[in-house]
């Protein structure tokens, strides 16, 4: 006979959107032990797993803390209402919760404020007379003291599954309401603020009745999808402010014929550790939350172009590339050369570049190992009694995607002086720079091999370049000068970590592509107004580079850039930075809200026209 021996899942807290897949574990009837589904349509001896998910509802409503969202909230703050943000984000868990988020939430409310319609006395009835803290205390049920400050929607729990079996519970009023079958259950918005129950039983297929004591598992409170607050668009030629991604990317992209690329390092797998980031939850470090809440991310940026980087090889093939398909992207990938033991199994990472099927067409891919490069090099240039340690240091497993892409549409916009019928192409670059502070030369190495790389193709055609990616170099070090300015100063200090002499003279460490880096460039414009304003103070004086893009506990600053040929394409919009109030109570990366450590990078694009000939 089949029988469960054990249920369990990797997190007891339930988030909406994220699926819950249990570890069931089984005896089948020959005593075999498997984790295998045993579905009605597969049965095992005549015997088959029936797991049915239930809400477990009662009266009570609860309130979630927008800041800590596996806790019930006790206060809110009434400016968040009066600012008529949303409901969820006005709830806190404790005083100092309240406190350590007031900068981030008065943001907010400036943010909000040309929204509001001043009308005290209708203000008055809804939110009531708030105090000079700002907060109004929450009863034990989770509704507030003030009238009309629990709406529905607010907690998102109001509704009842309509099509579910409703089953009366024992004691404390409490009901129960089928909402799912099968061994996994995504959780809705029906869902928040109430525990979930899973229960799986053998079912005999002959009598399709259950055989033995079912077993039962009880979740926390389903607890809603944090959501991080929005980025915009800076457009070049405005001086009013920022650009809505949701209202205007699509539409722009169709008039002016610009197109968007996106850079950003999503965290693999498997370097999220709890011993690495053990500031971030646990059920927020978890692959089954950080891959839904990615993905919303990048989707919502709506690019053209995707490049992404620490993309682990099997989230590639079973999560990434078929979720982006259903979204209009076509997918190349390459992955590291060697792979990692997590501590359960060997994984691998990589750079991923997608591309709108709709805007572009794949051409031709180069795929740069530089250990390929090392292993050339070491053979032509250094001593052979210095083989080895040179392979040591130079034998890293990082890698290059390069894809020459070919507009469907025109990219150039508008211009008489075009030559009619020429095919636009594009070149993209996507890399993952060795990451290790005490091997600048083998960084320096790293890139001017890519930018060697990079230049042959320019010699054999005209064409725009983009080169993006985690270059792990912050602005001043020798590899993002070699990149911004086309050279490294022989004086440069980084050159003495070339124990192995294998980047001297210095002189050729140079290139012509005329490669500028987006975020740098902007912050150089003469513009005016809020955005500008807003944009250049989140940005480096001196370097004119983001303030940081990698945000953890140890390190704040900048490694990832967005460079392109300025000669070639001109930059009509760039997405707006983040700043510490920007990522809430803590400047820790990831959090709840951002799954990675990065930040992601985007700008908007048009190619120069080109005269005719």
């Amino acid at each position: 006979m089949l029988s469960v021996l054990r249920v369990h899942l990797p997190s007891d807290i339930p988030i909406v959107g994220c699926e819950l897949c249990p570890y069931v574990l089984l005896r089948c009837p020959d005593n075999s032990i498997t984790t295998d589904d045993v579905p009605e349509s597969s049965p095992i001896d005549g015997y088959f797993l029936r797991c049915r998910w239930y809400r477990i509802q009662n009266d009570k409503r609860v309130a979630i803390c927008s800041v800590h969202p596996s806790k019930p909230a006790t206060l809110q703050c009434l400016g968040c209402l009066k600012a008529k943000l949303p409901v969820s984000k006005s709830y806190h868990c404790s005083t100092k919760c309240f406190a350590d988020a007031w900068r981030h939430h008065r943001s907010m409310h400036a943010r909000a404020s040309n929204a509001i319609r001043e009308n005290g006395t209708e203000e008055d009835e809804l939110f009531g007379q708030y105090s000079s803290t700002g907060t109004t205390i929450l009863g034990s049920s989770g509704s507030s003291a003030v009238s009309g400050a629990t709406t529905a929607g607010g907690f998102g729990n109001g509704s009842i599954y309509t099509n579910s079996a409703r089953i009366s519970e024992q004691g404390n009023g409490e009901t129960c309401y089928e909402v799912g079958q099968g061994k996994t259950y995504t959780p809705t918005a029906d869902d928040v603020g109430h525990a979930l129950k899973l229960e799986c039983v053998a079912v005999s297929a002959a009598t399709v009745m259950a055989v033995g004591t079912p077993s039962t598992l009880f979740t926390s409170r389903v607890i809603p999808a944090p959501s991080p607050t929005p980025r915009r668009m800076i457009p070049v030629n405005s001086l009013d402010g920022l650009t809505s991604l949701d209202a205007d990317v699509d539409g722009r992209v169709a008039v002016s014929g610009t197109f968007t690329l996106l850079s950003y390092n999503i965290l693999a797998d498997l370097y999220a550790t709890s011993d690495m980031y053990s500031y971030c939850p646990p059920w927020a470090l978890s692959w089954t939350y950080r891959r839904q809440n990615l993905l919303r991310e990048i989707l919502a940026y709506k690019a053209d172009i995707l490049c992404l980087q620490e993309v682990q090889s099997d989230h590639f093939e079973e999560f990434f590339a078929p979720e982006l398909d259903k979204h209009g992207y076509a997918a190349v990938y390459k992955k590291k050369t060697v792979e990692l033991f997590t501590g359960t199994a060997y994984a691998i990472d990589g750079c991923a570049t997608f591309f709108r099927r709709d805007r572009f067409s794949l051409v031709k891919k180069y795929e740069v190992e530089f250990n390929k490069a090392a292993q050339s090099l070491s053979e032509a240039l250094v001593p052979s009694s210095q083989r080895k340690a040179a392979l040591s240091r130079l034998l890293k497993d990082n890698v290059a995607l390069i894809v020459v892409l070919e507009a469907l549409d025109s990219i150039h916009g508008p211009d008489a002086s075009i030559s009619p019928g020429k095919c636009q192409l594009l070149c993209v670059a996507n890399t993952h720079i060795h990451a290790n502070p005490e091997l600048k030369d083998v960084k320096l190495w790293q890139v001017h091999t890519l930018l060697k790389g990079l230049e042959k193709i320019a010699a054999s055609a005209d064409i725009p370049m983009l080169v993006a990616g985690d270059f792990n170099s912050v602005p001043g070090s020798a590899p993002h000068n070699l990149i911004a300015t086309g050279r490294v100063d022989p004086a440069h200090p980084d050159l003495a970590a070339d124990v192995l002499g294998i980047l001297r003279p210095a002189s050729k460490l140079c290139h012509q592509l005329r490669l500028v880096s987006a975020y740098s460039a902007f912050s150089r414009l003469p513009g005016v107004g809020p955005a500008f304003e807003q944009q250049r103070q989140r940005t480096d004086s001196g370097s004119k580079e983001p303030l940081f893009t990698n945000c953890t506990r140890d390190f704040l600053g900048t490694l990832d850039y967005i460079f392109y040929t300025a000669d070639s394409l001109a930059m009509e919009s760039l997405l707006e930075l983040l700043d510490e109030e920007s990522l809430h109570k803590d400047t820790a990366l990831p959090s709840p809200e951002w799954s990675s450590d990065h930040i992601a990078l985007l700008a908007e694009f048009r190619c120069k026209p080109r005269p005719r000939r």
